[in-house]
C-alpha cells in the first residue's frame, strides 16, 4: 500500500481537517438496534412511504444538461407519479406534473425531447412552456364557470444545484441548499453541468428499492460478490456520514485489496487501468503499490493539458477513487473527475417487492481521441460520447439482463435474492457491522419520516 492508504478499519485516507477528502467523526446516534424486516416487503410499510416520506424530501428528477434550450423537456417517473421537467423561454427550470387538467392524460409520451407547447394528445389542449393554458379546443362549448380559472399545468417545486435538478411534491421542504447534507463545493467541483448523459438504463429489479441502496451502500460485499475486484480496489472505504441522510464511501481504485496476498505484481486490471491514463503497463517502472499514484499523476498533467481547470480544485484521490455518494433518501452518485454515474432506486408503484433502478451516465467530453471514456462506466462503444445526441433510455423489464456491466449485472442477482430472504421467518433483521454504517445512517433518517419526527 502506499503510505497515505493504510488497510485498516476504519479506513482513514489522511486528508487534513478541511478537506473535503476528510474523514468524518462517526456520530452517536445511529444507533445499534436491528430494524423490523418487514419494512422490505410490506404494502403497509409502502403506504407509510408514500404518506410520510416521499411527499417531503427532495427527490432527485435530472440533470440540467436535458434541458439545455427552451422547449427541452425530460419525464421523471416516481411510483404513480410522473412529471415534465422543461426550460422555459424566460431560461427558468420548471417541473409540472405529466397530467391535463381536462382528463388527466398524459400531456408528454416520451422520455425526453423538445417541444414550442405541450399538448395533450387526448383533444389538443395546449400550454406554455411556464405551465399556463394556451388554448382550449372549442372552448365555446365549456360553461365559462367551469374554466374561468384558465386551468393549466399543476406546477411542482423545483431547484437545482450543479447541474442536478430536484422536484418537492409537497412544496415544504427546506430550501434545496441547506437541504443537502453535503460540503459546500462537494458537489459543484466536478462541473456536472458540462457533462452530458450518454447512456440512461431504467430497469425493473424484483426487490424492494431499499434492499436496492442497501446493496450499494457498502463495500463489504465486494470480495465475494465481485472477486474481479480485488486486483484493482480496496474493498476496505473510507466511510463518511453527513447530516439529513447523505454519506459517502470513498473507495480507493487503482490498488488491489489488502486481501490479495501478491501485492507487488501488477494485476491486470491495474494495467488497463494504467493504459487508460497514457502509460504503458510494459514499461511501468514500480510494484502494484505505485500504480494508483502514478495515475494521479497522469491524471494531474491530463487535465493541465486540456484545460480541465476544474482539476485543480480536486485532491489527488478524487482523480482515481470512486467517492460513491449517497442522496438521501434514494440516490448514489459514483463522483469521478472524467464522468459521473447516477444509480436512482425508484419504488414501484403498488407493489413493495419491485423497484426500478435509472443507471445514467454522464461524461465530460473533450475533442482529443486521447480522452476517452473510462472502461468503468461500461459504455457500449457505438454509444455517442460528444453529447450532441441525447441517447434514448433503455427501458429492460424485470428478469432481463439489464447489460450494465460485468459487476452491476452481478448485483441484479444479488438484491433479487436478498428480497427473497428478508421475507423468511428466519430471518429476525439485519445485522449491521460499522463497515455498513452507511445503511444503518440512512435507515435512520427513513425512520425520522416514518415516524413524522420531519
Amino acid at each position: 500500500m502506499s503510505q497515505n492508504l493504510k488497510a485498516e478499519w476504519p479506513m482513514n485516507l489522511g486528508a487534513p481537517d478541511g478537506s473535503l477528502e476528510a474523514k468524518q467523526a462517526r456520530p452517536h446516534d445511529i444507533g445499534n438496534d436491528v430494524v423490523d424486516p418487514k419494512r422490505y416487503y410490506t404494502q403497509d410499510f409502502q403506504k407509510k412511504e408514500w404518506e410520510t416520506l416521499w411527499p417531503k424530501v427532495w427527490l432527485l428528477a435530472g440533470v440540467t444538461p436535458d434541458v439545455k434550450e427552451s422547449g427541452d423537456f425530460t419525464l421523471f417517473t416516481h411510483g404513480h407519479e410522473q412529471f415534465i421537467i422543461t426550460k422555459t423561454e424566460s431560461g427558468k427550470i420548471k417541473a409540472y406534473y405529466n397530467v391535463c387538467p381536462h382528463r388527466g392524460n398524459r400531456i408528454c409520451l416520451t422520455d425526453n425531447g423538445s417541444v414550442n407547447s405541450f399538448s395533450c394528445p387526448f383533444h389538443a389542449w395546449e400550454f406554455n412552456l411556464d405551465g399556463s393554458l394556451k388554448k382550449i379546443t372549442d372552448e365555446h362549448t365549456f360553461h365559462p364557470e367551469l374554466i374561468k380559472h384558465r386551468p393549466g399545468l399543476t406546477e411542482v417545486r423545483c431547484e437545482t444545484l450543479a447541474g442536478l435538478i430536484f422536484i418537492n411534491i409537497d412544496g415544504r421542504a427546506p430550501n434545496l441548499k441547506d437541504w443537502i447534507g453535503l460540503p459546500e463545493g462537494y458537489i459543484e467541483n466536478y462541473e456536472i453541468e458540462k457533462m452530458n448523459v450518454v447512456r440512461h438504463v431504467r430497469s425493473e429489479w424484483l426487490a424492494n428499492w431499499k434492499t436496492g441502496v442497501d446493496a450499494f451502500y457498502e463495500t463489504y460485499h465486494l470480495p465475494y460478490i465481485h472477486p474481479q475486484t480485488q486486483g484493482v480496489m480496496e474493498d476496505f472505504s473510507q466511510v463518511d456520514l453527513y447530516p439529513n441522510g447523505f454519506s459517502r464511501m470513498i473507495v480507493p481504485i487503482g490498488v488491489k485489496s489488502h486481501r490479495v496476498k501478491d501485492q507487488e505484481s501488477l494485476d491486470p486490471y491495474q494495467a488497463a487501468f494504467l493504459s487508460e491514463a497514457g502509460i504503458n503497463p510494459e514499461k511501468f517502472v514500480g510494484t502494484s503499490k505505485d500504480v494508483r499514484a502514478a495515475i494521479q499523476k497522469a491524471k494531474r498533467e491530463k487535465g493541465r493539458k486540456f484545460n480541465l481547470e476544474y482539476y485543480e480544485k480536486m485532491t489527488n484521490g478524487q482523480l482515481t477513487d470512486s467517492w460513491a455518494t449517497g442522496f438521501f433518501p434514494n440516490v448514489q452518485i459514483g463522483m469521478h473527475p472524467e464522468g459521473i454515474f447516477i444509480m436512482r432506486f425508484t419504488p414501484h408503484a403498488t407493489d413493495p417487492e419491485r423497484f426500478y433502478y435509472d443507471n445514467i451516465t454522464m461524461f465530460r467530453y473533450v475533442d482529443d481521441p486521447s480522452f476517452t471514456v473510462p472502461a468503468w462506466m461500461g459504455l457500449p462503444e457505438e454509444n455517442d460520447i460528444t453529447g450532441e445526441i441525447r441517447p434514448e433510455v433503455e427501458h429492460v423489464a424485470a428478469g432481463i439482463n439489464p447489460e450494465l456491466g460485468e459487476v452491476l449485472d452481478q448485483d441484479v442477482e444479488l438484491v433479487a435474492s436478498v428480497q427473497e430472504g428478508v421475507k423468511s421467518r428466519g430471518f429476525k433483521g439485519p445485522i449491521w457491522c460499522e463497515q455498513e454504517d452507511r445503511i444503518r445512517h440512512f435507515h435512520r433518517e427513513l425512520d425520522r419520516y416514518i415516524n413524522q419526527e420531519k
